[in-house]
């Protein structure tokens, strides 16, 4: 099964695009593991061409707040449609277990014992700032956390996160996700 976690950084934020809506923004760089090849690989805007073969020839994409949030913004770019790759959201498996979100730093932290270097709105600032490969190390920074917390999931069957006083262990089931459902076309190919 080919398996590639990934996120994204965008250029700017929801206060500055006034909406709420993920496909008002813009994508700085996107991140990826590519368990198949064990390897990291990041893509700018201008090169998110080289991008979509390889999102297309996966079995699962994994994510955190990935099919709110990176999957809209993505598919803004992308000739087909995203939504059609089989995709793990993290987020939304972690609410279906404990019935209230909990964001991908207390569960890293948690379960882990490291978290994110960093913030969405650092990665903004950073943008402005022109420092690319600060962008770069912090998303796949991010790729490589949200892999351990799936990692550890599968293996487990459980993540932890910090409440007030303890960290507190909850059950979660990802083997729906093991099951290959390949889509038979290629979106990026012209007809």
């Amino acid at each position: 099964m080919k398996k590639i976690v990934f996120d994204i950084e965008t250029k700017n934020t929801f206060a500055q695009v006034g909406s709420r809506d993920p496909v008002a923004l813009d994508i700085s760089v996107v991140s990826i593991y590519e368990y198949d090849k064990d390897k990291y690989s990041s893509f700018l805007e201008g090169s998110l061409a080289k991008l979509w073969p390889i999102l297309e020839s996966a079995d699962l994409l994994i994510g955190f707040n990935s099919n709110y949030f990176d999957i809209p913004v993505l598919d803004k770019y992308y000739p087909g449609d995203l939504t059609k790759i089989k995709s793990l959201d993290l987020l939304e498996e972690i609410k279906k277990s404990l019935g209230k979100r909990i964001g991908l730093d207390a569960v890293a932290s948690a379960t882990l014992g490291h978290s994110k270097s960093a913030d969405g709105l650092q990665a903004v600032a950073w943008w402005a700032e022109g420092k690319i490969d600060e962008i770069i190390k912090y998303c796949e920074q991010d790729v490589k956390v949200t892999k351990e917390v799936y990692d550890y999931a599968v293996a487990n069957k459980s993540l932890k996160y910090k409440s007030l006083t303890d960290s507190l262990s909850f059950p979660i089931d990802l083997s729906e996700y093991d099951r290959v459902e390949k889509a038979v076309i290629n979106y990026t190919l012209p007809f």
